[in-house]
């Protein structure tokens, strides 16, 4: 265990707040550069070390104007401004929240004042001393880059080194004589500093800004923190279970923090056609389960059977290339006549028609008129979830295999599982025509086998008698 750091020097004779800091957490406090990267896997204490430093900037530097930046709002209310608050309210500081603005007021030291970076345009009109910037990576590269552009030139506000009496250390030039800028003395200031705290996201912002682009002045510093160095704060199947929930090429990615290239080479990279092989079909009237995409003349649908106590999908059957949705209407009447089913479609499918003519109904209205079972959310998942349901299923982070394919049966599902690749701009190649496939068997994936990101949540402030 790293560090006990008292946070606040002003406080009442019989009770110090205390912060227990990890290794890597305290090593991040420590670290003297103007730009540091706090690298880190999930569970690792990534957004309670960035309050934390926060705050000690705000406390140790009275007067300091200090920034914490999260990718949305949303976040930043949920996790970041509630967890400010606690520590604030816990150590009986004097504090305003102006909840229009964002802005926490705390009475003798100065503002902590709370911004998005999703729309780097708004962010303007104030000046800080620090800056604290949370999930860098989940932005996406360009929207990060403006993102952080705009912070490191906000942050330009002036504190002022101070002797042990309270008064500003004069600066002092090579001969002993007092510095003066255009008839005014100058006098020693703190370091500006930004700091960023991400989960590696492949090579995205944080890679390329703080491991591969020039540094010629040393400004910018990494600092990494996996999983295990918080460890004894987690539950304690909390490792076990992001093993088993995410694909085996994440876990260095997620538990490690290590920067790992999620985004080139094939797609579905652990499939092996013998070791994830299938020799199962439809029973009788047993329920089976479509993932299903919507195109005119390459409709695409992948029939899956449950097994192992719905813990197993099996693909025992497709639908290549049918025409539009009535046709693969037609062909699932044909084939499974007596079973319960289930569809799990493409949810752009409630807003349009795959019909070649004038549509009469959406995609999946028409499914619900054929007397299918639907499961959809309003939206799909993201591309990089949905594929990374798929792969923790065909090798999990503990070598378990759960998504098995019958080879003969699913020819083109075994050739996109095989095949697919990335393209050039990090999603997966529509050029080959395998993409409707994998679209369709990763709706039902991600519908019936998300992955269950689980909080760790933070570490509590613990109070000791003095």
């Amino acid at each position: 265990m790293g560090e006990v750091i008292e946070l606040f020097e002003d406080y009442e004779e019989d009770v110090a707040n205390e912060i227990h800091l990890t290794e890597p957490q305290t090593q991040l406090m420590l670290t003297d550069v103007k730009f540091p990267l706090f690298v880190a896997g999930f569970g690792s204490g990534k957004s309670q070390a960035m309050v934390v430093n926060a705050l000690n900037d705000l406390f140790n530097f009275k007067g300091a104007n200090v920034a914490l930046y999260a990718p949305t709002y949303d976040l930043l209310k949920l996790i970041v401004m509630q967890y400010v608050e606690e520590i604030l309210t816990n150590g009986n500081f004097d504090f305003k929240l102006n909840s229009s603005e964002h802005i926490f007021y705390v009475t003798g030291y100065g503002k902590i004042i709370c911004r998005s970076m999703d729309n780097a345009g708004r962010i303007v009109g104030y000046e800080t001393f620090r800056g604290h910037c949370d999930e860098m990576d989940i932005l996406g590269e360009a929207k990060a880059r403006m993102a952080w552009q705009k912070i490191i030139a906000r942050n330009r506000q002036k504190i002022y080194k101070l002797d042990e009496y309270g008064r500003r250390i004069p600066q002092i030039d090579s001969t002993g004589d007092f510095v003066f800028l255009n008839g005014r003395q100058q006098f020693k200031t703190e370091m500006n500093k930004v700091s960023a705290y991400t989960t590696p996201e492949g090579f995205g912002f944080a890679y390329k800004r703080w491991v591969k682009e020039d540094d010629p002045k040393g400004h910018y510093k990494m600092v990494r923190a996996t999983t295990y160095s918080n460890e004894h704060n987690l539950p304690e199947d909390y490792i076990e279970t992001l093993r088993a929930s995410y694909p085996a090429e994440l876990i260095d990615a997620y538990l490690l923090g290590k920067f790992v290239n999620l985004t080139s080479g094939q797609v579905y990279r652990r499939f092996d056609r013998i070791l994830n092989s299938s020799k199962e079909s439809v029973k009788n009237s047993e329920h089976i389960h479509v993932g299903m995409d919507f195109n005119i003349e390459h409709g695409a649908a992948v029939i899956h059977v449950l097994r192992n106590g719905d813990q197993e999908a099996h693909a025992v059957d497709e639908i290549f290339d049918s025409y539009d949705t009535d046709d693969t209407i037609r062909i699932l009447n044909e084939r499974y006549p007596n079973n319960l089913i289930t569809i799990y479609p493409d949810a752009t499918g409630v807003k349009r028609s795959s019909s070649n003519g004038a549509p009469t109904a959406t995609d999946i209205s028409k499914l619900r008129i054929a007397g299918y079972n639907i499961e959809v959310d309003y939206s799909n998942p993201l591309i990089k979830d949905r594929v990374n349901c798929v792969n923790a299923r065909i090798l999990n982070g503990l070598d378990e295999r759960k998504y098995f394919v019958a080879i003969d049966a699913c020819p083109n599902t075994v050739e996109t599982l095989e095949s697919q690749a990335w393209d050039g701009n990090g999603v997966p190649d529509k050029k080959s025509g395998l993409d409707h496939i994998g679209d369709a068997l990763g709706y039902f994936v991600a519908k019936v086998f998300p992955i269950v990101r689980q909080n760790a949540g933070f570490i509590r402030t613990t109070s000791r008698i003095r």
